[in-house]
Protein backbone atom coordinates (compact mmCIF):
# COMPACT_ATOMS: atom_id res chain seq x y z
CA UNK A 1 0.00 0.00 0.00
CA UNK A 2 0.91 3.67 -0.91
CA UNK A 3 -1.06 6.24 0.54
CA UNK A 4 -0.69 9.71 -0.25
CA UNK A 5 0.56 11.32 2.23
CA UNK A 6 1.55 14.84 1.56
CA UNK A 7 0.70 17.13 -0.71
CA UNK A 8 1.61 21.02 -2.09
CA UNK A 9 0.42 23.93 -4.03
CA UNK A 10 3.21 26.04 -5.68
CA UNK A 11 3.03 29.06 -7.08
CA UNK A 12 5.20 32.87 -6.56
CA UNK A 13 3.32 34.42 -3.95
CA UNK A 14 3.01 31.91 -1.00
CA UNK A 15 0.87 34.79 0.67
CA UNK A 16 -1.87 35.48 -1.85
CA UNK A 17 -2.21 31.73 -2.67
CA UNK A 18 -2.87 31.39 1.40
CA UNK A 19 -5.09 34.06 1.81
CA UNK A 20 -6.64 32.52 -1.72
CA UNK A 21 -7.64 29.00 -0.11
CA UNK A 22 -8.73 30.77 3.34
CA UNK A 23 -10.84 32.68 1.64
CA UNK A 24 -12.66 30.09 -0.53
CA UNK A 25 -12.20 27.22 1.47
CA UNK A 26 -11.15 27.82 4.93
CA UNK A 27 -7.80 26.36 4.76
CA UNK A 28 -5.50 28.27 7.40
CA UNK A 29 -2.03 27.81 7.24
CA UNK A 30 0.54 27.63 9.97
CA UNK A 31 4.06 30.14 10.22
CA UNK A 32 6.03 27.62 8.10
CA UNK A 33 2.63 27.48 5.28
CA UNK A 34 1.94 24.69 6.47
CA UNK A 35 -1.59 23.39 5.80
CA UNK A 36 -4.23 20.50 7.16
CA UNK A 37 -7.24 19.77 5.26
CA UNK A 38 -10.50 17.50 5.48
CA UNK A 39 -10.01 14.16 3.13
CA UNK A 40 -12.06 11.43 2.15
CA UNK A 41 -10.87 7.98 2.82
CA UNK A 42 -9.96 6.36 0.67
CA UNK A 43 -9.23 9.53 -1.92
CA UNK A 44 -10.70 8.47 -5.58
CA UNK A 45 -8.64 9.21 -8.46
CA UNK A 46 -8.46 7.92 -12.22
CA UNK A 47 -6.09 8.02 -14.69
CA UNK A 48 -7.66 9.37 -18.40
CA UNK A 49 -5.90 10.31 -21.52
CA UNK A 50 -5.89 14.34 -21.96
CA UNK A 51 -2.46 16.35 -21.91
CA UNK A 52 -0.57 15.89 -18.87
CA UNK A 53 -1.56 17.71 -16.02
CA UNK A 54 -2.83 16.91 -12.25
CA UNK A 55 -6.10 18.28 -10.37
CA UNK A 56 -6.93 17.78 -6.79
CA UNK A 57 -10.66 17.86 -6.46
CA UNK A 58 -12.69 19.85 -3.41
CA UNK A 59 -16.22 18.88 -2.20
CA UNK A 60 -18.25 22.12 -2.11
CA UNK A 61 -21.76 22.06 -1.38
CA UNK A 62 -22.52 24.38 -4.83
CA UNK A 63 -20.08 24.45 -7.52
CA UNK A 64 -21.45 26.98 -9.20
CA UNK A 65 -21.51 29.75 -5.77
CA UNK A 66 -17.73 27.95 -4.96
CA UNK A 67 -16.87 29.46 -8.45
CA UNK A 68 -17.90 32.88 -7.97
CA UNK A 69 -16.04 33.11 -4.91
CA UNK A 70 -12.81 32.10 -6.77
CA UNK A 71 -13.15 34.46 -9.48
CA UNK A 72 -13.80 37.16 -6.48
CA UNK A 73 -10.92 35.89 -4.66
CA UNK A 74 -8.62 35.91 -7.90
CA UNK A 75 -8.88 32.76 -9.13
CA UNK A 76 -10.15 31.89 -12.80
CA UNK A 77 -12.71 29.15 -14.14
CA UNK A 78 -11.71 26.66 -16.61
CA UNK A 79 -15.10 24.98 -16.87
CA UNK A 80 -18.53 26.41 -15.30
CA UNK A 81 -20.36 23.78 -13.63
CA UNK A 82 -21.67 20.79 -15.51
CA UNK A 83 -22.73 17.56 -14.73
CA UNK A 84 -21.38 14.24 -15.87
CA UNK A 85 -25.07 12.12 -15.88
CA UNK A 86 -25.46 9.21 -13.64
CA UNK A 87 -21.96 10.36 -12.08
CA UNK A 88 -21.08 13.66 -10.74
CA UNK A 89 -21.47 17.70 -10.87
CA UNK A 90 -17.86 19.21 -11.33
CA UNK A 91 -16.62 22.57 -11.80
CA UNK A 92 -12.94 23.29 -13.08
CA UNK A 93 -10.70 26.45 -12.08
CA UNK A 94 -7.46 27.47 -12.01
CA UNK A 95 -5.71 29.58 -8.27
CA UNK A 96 -4.35 32.63 -8.45
CA UNK A 97 -0.87 31.49 -9.29
CA UNK A 98 -2.75 28.78 -12.43
CA UNK A 99 -2.53 26.03 -10.82
CA UNK A 100 -5.54 23.46 -12.08
CA UNK A 101 -7.81 22.29 -9.40
CA UNK A 102 -11.82 20.96 -9.61
CA UNK A 103 -14.80 21.32 -7.52
CA UNK A 104 -17.20 18.16 -7.03
CA UNK A 105 -20.33 19.37 -5.98
CA UNK A 106 -21.16 16.79 -2.60
CA UNK A 107 -24.17 16.34 0.02
CA UNK A 108 -22.24 15.99 3.00
CA UNK A 109 -19.44 13.10 2.77
CA UNK A 110 -21.13 12.02 -0.72
CA UNK A 111 -20.93 13.33 -4.28
CA UNK A 112 -24.29 14.62 -5.67
CA UNK A 113 -25.30 12.17 -8.80
CA UNK A 114 -27.43 13.72 -11.68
Amino acid sequence: MHPIVFFDIAGSDTSALQAFYASVFGWTADDQGQINVPALTPISGAFREDPPEMRLYLGVPDVTEALESIVTHGGSVDAPRFEVPGVVILGLFRDPAGNPMGLVEMDGETHKIP
